[in-house]
């Protein structure tokens, strides 16, 4: 009994581990363009159950409760909160935000199309509009050369002008893609995720149908992580792998008691 005392405090500490790490990287995105912070969700394990509720312990009388010890706890799973993230204004042209719903799309280099909620975009050598590293924006639009102004509306519809023309000249019509189980969506790194069967398929429309959200131009969305609760919840995981680590110290000091004095 002692030992198995021992074997659930361990899972603690491997829970709260885990759970640090967690936190980190949610404060190491703090300043990541369009990052959404994760969450640690706890299981408890199976127990072990000595006796069942409704046994009889008499002719006339029955358990109200069981006799059942837990084993333990660990992380199910992470999921990542996608709340809004505030804006910044930056008075790039390229610049682009999503306000409410919607992900911008994003063709990979192994044919994936990717999500992200990252729009510091820019042009490649042939005028592409492409994410920081260098991948294609979905559907693609081309910026021709020569242009004076960009202008993206808050539907998604990208207009240029060009020379002295002061004509505004229509190229393209950027749209978002959504989903029905946003935490299913699998991140790859790089701010971007992809879809799953968890997620469900990709619902594409115009900002602003749909119950899409609208387009920003010449501002970014910021991390939506909070510093200070980030930091209340490292001291709470602090405090809790201490407890564990108490645990164990009980539990072997238990052990030596008993081998020494009996």
């Amino acid at each position: 009994m002692t030992a198995s005392a021992m074997h659930v405090a361990k899972s603690g500490l491997n829970a709260q581990q885990t759970r640090m790490q967690i936190i980190a990287n949610n404060l190491s995105n703090v300043n990541t363009t369009g990052f959404k912070k994760d969450r640690a969700n706890f299981e408890s394990l199976l127990y072990q159950v000595r006796r069942f509720a409704g046994e009889q312990t008499s002719a006339e009388t029955n358990l109200t409760s069981a006799f059942s010890i837990g084993t333990g706890t660990r992380i199910v799973a992470t999921e990542k909160m996608h709340t809004q993230g505030s804006l910044v204004m930056t008075e790039n042209a390229l610049d682009l935000a999503v306000e409410g719903a919607g992900f911008f799309q994003v063709l990979m280099p192994d044919g994936r199309i990717a999500y992200t909620r990252s729009g510091a975009l820019s042009r490649n050598e042939e005028g592409v509009l492409t994410t920081p590293s260098g991948y294609v924006v979905q559907p693609e639009i081309q910026i021709p050369e020569g242009v004076t102004s960009i202008n993206i509306s808050a539907s998604g519809n990208v207009s240029v002008t060009i020379g002295a023309n002061n004509a505004a000249e229509e190229i393209g019509q950027l749209t978002l893609a959504n989903f029905t189980n946003l935490p299913g969506l699998q991140p790859i790194g790089e701010n971007m995720l992809v879809e799953t069967d968890a997620s469900g398929p990709p619902v594409i429309a115009n900002p602003l149908e749909q119950g899409f959200g609208k387009l920003v131009q010449g501002a970014l969305e910021s991390s939506n992580v909070n510093v200070v609760q980030e930091l209340v919840d490292m001291i709470e995981t602090q405090r809790a792998y201490e407890v564990s680590s108490k645990a164990i110290m009980s539990v072997d000091e238990m052990l030596r008691f008993i081998a020494n004095n009996l």
